[in-house]
């Protein structure tokens, strides 16, 4: 699988699939595949959130480097601190989601993507895939029987902030799941 940047539903639902086959978290950086070949406008440092004014579009800025062959790969790519994008992102997420049922709940696991430095993008993208899946339950979630990825190819509806202004948003950023749902996310993978 490629890295993500705050990945949408259904990859996180291939993502907790392919885990599951495993029964740990600690294979996600054989499952990951930092060394693919770089592709531009991507989910790789892209996410889509929900807004009052409907679906936003995050993008986190990058620097690619300049080769001869012409051959870049993901983890290759750094972060750039063009924009003051971090700031953006946080006011951005806090508008949309202050009032959702688990902002307040989550907001200190998260701030931090928002506050410290990476230097690479999948070094940055692997901490924050660690983090979701420790939010949703992490190994725990894994060796449950119980527990099967959904295999449908729709999301199920679940509550949006927004949604009685712009009807239901499926396969948004993982974050508005979590936010909205809180600990019954993973039922809705």
């Amino acid at each position: 699988m490629h890295t993500t940047y705050f990945g949408n539903i259904e990859w996180y639902r291939e993502l907790l699939a392919a885990l599951q086959n495993y029964g740990t978290t600690d294979v996600l950086e054989d499952i990951i595949d930092s060394s693919e070949r770089w592709q531009k406008q991507t989910e790789r440092n892209r996410c889509f959130i929900a807004t009052a004014n409907g679906t936003q579009m995050l993008t986190v800025p990058v620097s690619v480097p300049e080769k001869t062959d012409g051959y870049i790969t993901t983890e290759e790519i750094r972060i750039s601190d063009h924009g003051n994008w971090r700031h953006l992102h946080w006011n951005a997420l806090s508008s949309a989601y202050g009032m959702s049922p688990f902002f307040d709940y989550y907001a200190d696991d998260i701030k931090p993507f928002f506050t410290e430095k990476w230097e690479f993008l999948a070094d940055y993208n692997l901490s924050i895939t660690k983090k979701m899946i420790e939010l949703l339950g992490g190994d725990d979630i894994l060796r449950q029987k119980t527990f099967k990825p959904s295999d449908k190819t729709e999301i199920k509806p679940y509550y949006q902030t927004f949604q009685k202004r712009h009807g239901f948003i499926p396969n948004l950023s993982i974050l508005d799941l979590l936010f909205n749902e809180g600990p019954d996310s993973i039922l809705f993978l």
